[in-house]
């Protein structure tokens, strides 16, 4: 600490550049302060520091990292605490650039792994970017002392060193909760679900947090309704259960479909207490599927769906630089199930019609060898029969998917009632013939090449996170504004250190795409967020960890990629 302050003194006023001697390791009383990364200039990145606080000074129980469930939840909680503490002791700094920045990556409605705290056995590390106070290009040295050696100090009083034992025990609850629902679906063949009393819809299009009036609480319909023993809770938590196999919710215009769907969507996510959604679980494994004009597709088998396209275009290694609403919905698809995708999540709304259906009246008009597109009406029952893939499908316009359908969900007034029974009723008097042949079929294996990922930008590589929809890689702009499942921006960015890992390391080798996916995953497992990192002496602290599905479709939009 000592040295720390005499290091800015002595540092007041020079040159920015100055600030590169306070690098390294300094002592407090309670913590210690790692700096391990110095900015360039007050509007370069911020610099990135590290508290590393033993687990003894803490109340900190061994019991509440003892399983990886556990610690991620304690660890989220950590940075939420860390979070609301910065902002209590936020400051006006005077300064050029970022001066006086003080950030935690902080998680909002959805717990998800991050860098920004890690808990072992010995000690708690808590990553933090900071900027560090300049008045043009001179040091303020000052503003510095008062920012690492009294506001910090400050943080970690009122956070790591104040926190709470009876709110981290039920955040930990509501964790163990979460854990047994999602073990009850996967042994009890069940996809979804939302518990009765849950709040669907969003305080806007753009917020994630809860509406607070006039909102429905979720009832389950009776036939559907499911009663659980979870852990913590001496009374069974009731509601619906979405079975496997092919679901559809139907109903008018702006009566809940869309609603339910998207919370089953963001279901594959965890959320905190008082979201609405803390009993919202769905399969982890479910993607949401939609068309994407557009979209780049590379070597892609769709031939399942699409075939005997004019001038003989290949569709058993399809590939353009922008595809259609039906060729990018079945490329789509595709590379959901090669990612290991066992849920299709698809809403009519965002679908290419073409592809969804090709009703009676269409079929006597243009005959199936004219129709190059078996839609997914002949499809969705051969992928669950034969894949064990199930699909939940939000249709308001074809009463023929009626046919196809295990059960169906009509939502009244945010309501939804099991009206199964009728849907088959009125299913016999279709005249719709089916199509496409009597299997789903193989897709062949994709490899990509090594040559795919090159990131040279000029004499440097540049591979850049931009928001949440985008990376620039090299001179290519990746981008995946229409993958609804990505929804922190730590994602992103953790996306871009692996995709520029995988190149550096020259991981692809002969690798498949899933054998890609299953090494990322194993060295996340293994060896944490950070080992993707180019600078491994440099706190990694604003990374989120990613799916499987997110992370094949963010490679998969890569415009330089080539498949062997």
């Amino acid at each position: 600490m000592k040295e720390l302050k005499k290091q800015l003194e002595r540092i007041d006023g020079k040159g920015y550049k100055a600030y590169k001697d306070i690098k390294g390791r300094y002592n407090f009383n309670d913590f210690t302060l790692a700096i391990d990364y110095v900015q360039g200039d007050p509007f370069a990145s911020p610099s990135r520091i590290r508290i590393i606080v033993p687990r003894t000074k803490t109340i900190i129980e061994r019991e509440w990292f003892e399983s990886s469930v556990r610690r991620v939840r304690t660890e989220d909680w950590i940075a939420r605490e860390v979070g609301g503490a910065i902002k209590k002791t936020e400051k006006h700094t005077k300064g050029t650039g970022k001066s006086g920045l003080l950030f935690i990556d902080q998680p909002g409605q959805k717990v998800i792994e991050r860098a920004s705290v890690n808990l072992t056995e010995e000690v708690i590390t808590i990553c933090l970017s900071i900027g560090l106070p300049a008045q043009g290009r001179k040091v303020l040295g000052r503003q510095a002392l008062d920012l690492l050696l009294h506001r910090i100090p400050d943080v970690m009083k009122k956070s790591v060193f104040a926190l709470n034992k009876d709110h981290i025990v039920k955040a930990l609850f509501l964790a163990d909760q979460q854990e047994a629902i999602r073990d009850y679906l996967t042994e009890n063949g069940y996809v979804s679900f939302v518990a009765n009393g849950a709040i669907l819809p969003r305080e806007s299009g753009v917020s994630d947090r809860p509406m607070q009036q006039k909102a429905v609480q979720f009832e389950s319909p009776e036939s559907m309704e499911v009663s659980l023993k979870i852990p913590h809770r001496s009374e069974p938590l009731a509601g619906m259960a979405v079975k496997e196999g092919i679901t559809l919710i139907v109903g008018g215009g702006y009566h809940g479909k869309s609603t339910l769907l998207h919370a089953m969507e963001h279901g594959v996510y965890d959320h905190i207490s008082g979201d609405g959604r803390e009993y919202v679980l769905t399969n982890h494994h479910a993607m949401k599927i939609r068309s994407e004009d557009g979209r780049q597709v590379t070597g892609v088998d769709i031939s399942p769906f699409i075939n005997n396209l004019p001038y003989g275009k290949d569709t058993r290694s399809f590939t353009s630089e922008n595809a259609s609403g039906s060729t990018s919905q079945a490329a789509n698809i595709i590379e959901a199930l090669e990612a290991g995708a066992d849920t299709l999540l698809i809403d009519e709304d965002t679908s290419a019609t073409n592809f969804m259906i090709r009703d009676y009246r269409m079929q006597q008009l243009v005959a199936k060898e004219k129709e190059p597109i078996t839609p997914f009406i002949d499809r969705v029952k051969q992928l669950s029969t034969e894949r064990h893939i199930s699909t939940v499908l939000v249709m308001g316009g074809s009463g023929d998917y009626f046919e196809v359908a295990d059960q169906v969900i009509l939502m009244e007034n945010y309501r939804p009632f099991d009206v199964t029974k009728k849907a088959k009723e009125i299913a016999q008097e279709s005249a719709r013939q089916k199509e496409g042949g009597e299997t789903f079929g193989d897709a062949r294996k994709r490899v990509p090449e090594r040559s795919s990922l090159n990131s040279q930008k000029g004499k440097k590589s540049k591979v850049t996170a931009r928001g949440l929809h985008q990376i620039q890689y090299g001179h290519t702009e990746v981008s995946f504004l229409q993958v609804e499942q990505l929804v922190d921006p730590s994602q992103t960015r953790f996306a871009a250190d692996v995709l520029h890992f995988l190149e550096r390391n020259q991981t692809l080798g002969n690798k498949s795409i899933p054998e890609l996916l299953d090494f990322i995953e194993e060295r996340i497992n293994s060896e944490g967020l950070g080992s993707f990192s180019l600078f491994q002496d440099q706190h990694p602290g604003d990374i989120a960890r990613i799916r499987r599905t997110e992370m094949a479709a963010i490679f998969n939009r890569i415009r330089t990629l080539k498949i062997k």
